[in-house]
């Protein structure tokens, strides 16, 4: 009877997803869980063998979750009842959700009942006179729908007023979520990864770490298996956590994707949250081996600070300041740096690219925009989705060109309170930066491909004297990947590290 209900329930699925439009697809947010997605999430939670719970979907869409739910009540607790609220705004996928939702009852045969609210679930939850049954759940099981929410929108003021900020659709849902929580209640979730680390998020995944204790973090290694049929290439994270849980230990898992085989490894909750960090960052090392890259990342001496850097995006947005870009050098232009500009550690300019490689001020806040000659250490801040690396950093030289530079929006920039670096630190900078070892440590912990400026302020460095020999070593261009690491490792492996 449980393998007919989520029959019917990715048939339902198929049929709303097919019957989207587009352009209201997008604007909602509205990405629907495959059902080997649902069976996975609602196996998370931790189910009591009798009586009754209630369990809130927000967002429902055609219902998967709220059936993967039931399916595994009625395979696993025979004496355990389910009340499902599901909360849906969209009126054109209410006959697919109410279809699914009668097919829970039926099979659950008085066990299962239901209650469908048709309202925005932000609305609903906050406001003067929050919806009264939007409280109290024992489990929130939750897809939310993913999209940016601007400082003026609505719904982010009205979830601001709920003492936190969230800067997107899904932080809105789950912090709502986490709310609508009764004491020792449990949130489980598929959200996009992003909100682990970084400044954007920051205040709403500090609120959240407040709400609940994570019990057990999934990931997915690939980006395109989990939400296939949608066309949606996204990193995925599958949560779950506790309303005032305990923080002893935390399960992390992963997969390829929805359908294959997990690896598992349990973990100390300060592995994953440090209680140190200001930042709150959640870091999901799914391996032993993430787990010894972070030992010997988090042990080294250093951080930009201490070292007397200083991590800035670069100066420039083009579009603002398209008065004073060039594409043919003419006196008085400095040179213009965007990303793709950096090739093999080095920053080659001028290249053929279809970007302007000179730039002119044509105003005295134009003229700020520049840095003074120097040795800079310059690191991408985007990478495309599938690139083979997320950390690229490069060396700009003033030899190339004498006077003063400017670097684009999409670069981080490493120097000394607005100055250029010491030459030899700024090549140890760029051949650690290059390493397999940062590589793999950013990858573990960020679930996006930016790199803030806020990132590499709080990964930590060899000292000083370490970046120098790295500088001196360094060959111009870098040579291979396996040579680069071989260096690294020689001269870490020297360094007296953090006790």
């Amino acid at each position: 009877m449980a393998s007919d209900l989520l029959t019917r329930a990715e048939q339902n699925r198929a049929t709303a997803l097919a019957g989207l439009d587009p352009k209201s697809q997008d604007s909602l947010g509205q990405f629907f869980t495959p059902a080997r997605a649902a069976v996975l999430l609602a196996s998370m939670p931790q189910l009591p063998d009798a009586g009754q719970i209630r369990v809130l979907d927000p967002g429902a869409g055609s219902g998967m979750l709220s059936a993967a739910l039931v399916a595994r009540v009625l395979n696993d607790r025979s004496n355990l009842a389910v009340h499902v609220v599901a909360v849906e705004r969209d009126e054109t996928l209410l006959p697919q959700l109410r279809d699914t939702l009668d097919a829970c009852a039926t099979a659950g045969s008085g066990r299962v009942t239901y209650e469908l609210v048709t309202d925005d679930f932000i609305t609903a939850s906050t406001g003067t006179r929050p919806d009264e049954r939007l409280g109290g759940f024992d489990l929130v099981i939750q897809n939310p729908p993913y999209g940016k929410l601007a400082a003026s929108a609505p719904a982010r003021a009205a979830v601001r007023e709920t003492q936190v900020d969230a800067p997107n659709l899904y932080a809105a849902f789950l912090a709502l979520g986490a709310a609508a929580l009764r004491p020792n209640g449990q949130l489980v979730a598929i959200t996009p990864r992003s909100f682990c680390n970084g400044p954007y998020f920051g205040a709403f995944r500090a609120y959240l770490l407040r709400q609940i204790s994570l019990d057990r973090v999934h990931i997915f290694e690939s980006r395109s298996t989990v939400f296939a049929d949608t066309g949606v290439l996204q990193e995925n994270v599958i949560f779950s956590g506790t309303r005032g849980g305990g923080r002893d230990t935390v399960l992390l898992s992963a997969s390829n994707g929805h359908e294959d085989k997990s690896t598992e490894r349990r973990v100390r909750y300060s592995e994953v949250v440090h209680a140190s960090d200001p930042h709150q960052f959640i870091r999901i090392a799914s391996k032993d081996e993430d787990t010894e890259v972070a030992e010997r990342m988090l042990s080294l001496p250093d951080t930009l600070a201490s070292l007397g850097i200083t991590a800035s995006t670069g100066r420039v947005v083009d579009f603002r300041s398209r008065d004073s870009l060039l594409y043919q050098a003419v006196t008085e232009a400095a040179p213009l740096v965007y990303p793709g500009n950096l090739r093999q550690g080095l920053v080659t300019w001028p290249r053929e690219l279809r970007k302007p490689q000179w730039f002119r001020p044509a105003s005295e806040r134009d003229a700020k925009l520049l840095l003074p000659e120097g040795w800079y250490c310059v690191i991408k801040r985007f990478s495309a989705k599938e690139e083979r690396r997320r950390i690229v950093a490069a060396v700009w030289s003033p030899d190339q060109t004498p006077g003063p530079v400017a670097f684009e929006n999409h670069l981080n920039v490493l120097h000394l309170n607005g100055t250029g670096l010491d030459r030899e630190i700024a090549f140890g900078l760029s051949m650690w930066l290059n390493s397999s070892l940062v590589e793999k440590f950013f990858r573990s912990f960020s679930g996006h491909t930016q790199v803030n400026a806020t990132d590499l302020r709080t990964m930590r460095f060899p000292d000083a004297g370490s970046l120098h020999h790295l500088g001196l070593v360094s060959p111009h261009p870098l040579s291979g990947q396996e040579e680069i690491d071989m260096t690294v490792e020689k001269v870490i492996s020297k360094i007296d590290v953090v006790a």
